[in-house]
């Protein structure tokens, strides 16, 4: 499979997203830098969400994701219950795993104590950035999921926390020759990171 292809707009992509499915979330999203908790928050858990399967299959629940998880909002979240948690396992437009749909509510709870400490959840996250530290963008990932589960945090290991990492604009990860590579970096050279 070549790395990069050509659709039939002319335009180079990554190969996994020259197809319709994931053209837009490629073209319009991943890599873009994001400095917003509630989508930072949300690329969290769908990532934890996504473990085991295709994140196509989460892109298209994403929506109904978002109708669930009130819009990621994190004190929302925070406060939901057990209700709220079997109302959740009824919901056939999401991922319907009680691991993570509680790992979710708890990820909120501690993420509210996180914000209280680093001022956001933007500002802690961006700190780990690999560029900044200079650690290989694959051990940043390592770092911050292991700081992540001692706060307590659930469905963060490595491959999701990097792959997080990939989506949010922490690293550029599009291929050379791809389209959106010199784009991303232009957007990540004036991005403000948060502090």
């Amino acid at each position: 499979m070549a790395e990069v292809v050509v659709g039939e707009d002319g335009v180079p992509r990554c190969w996994w997203g020259a197809g319709d499915a994931l053209r837009s979330y490629h073209d319009l999203e991943w890599g873009r830098p994001v400095a917003d908790d509630n989508r930072l928050f949300e690329k969290l858990c769908l990532e934890g969400f996504q473990s085991g399967l295709s994140w196509l299959t989460i892109l298209r629940k994403r929506e109904n994701f978002r109708r669930a998880f009130k819009s990621f909002d994190v004190d929302t979240v925070a406060r939901f219950n057990l209700r709220t948690v079997e109302r959740l396992l009824q919901d056939a437009g999401i991922v319907r795993n009680r691991a993570k749909i509680e790992a979710t509510i708890n990820n909120a709870r501690r993420c509210r104590e996180l914000r209280k400490e680093s001022g956001s959840l933007a500002a802690y996250v961006w700190s780990f950035e690999p560029a900044a530290t200079g650690v290989a963008p694959t051990d940043a990932a390592k770092v911050l999921s292991k700081d992540l589960k001692r706060r307590g945090w659930a469905f963060v290991g490595p491959t999701t926390v990097f792959s997080f990492m990939e989506a949010m604009g922490l690293v550029n990860n599009h291929l050379a020759g791809c389209a959106a590579h010199d784009e991303v970096d232009r957007l990540r050279a004036t991005f403000q990171r948060p502090e």
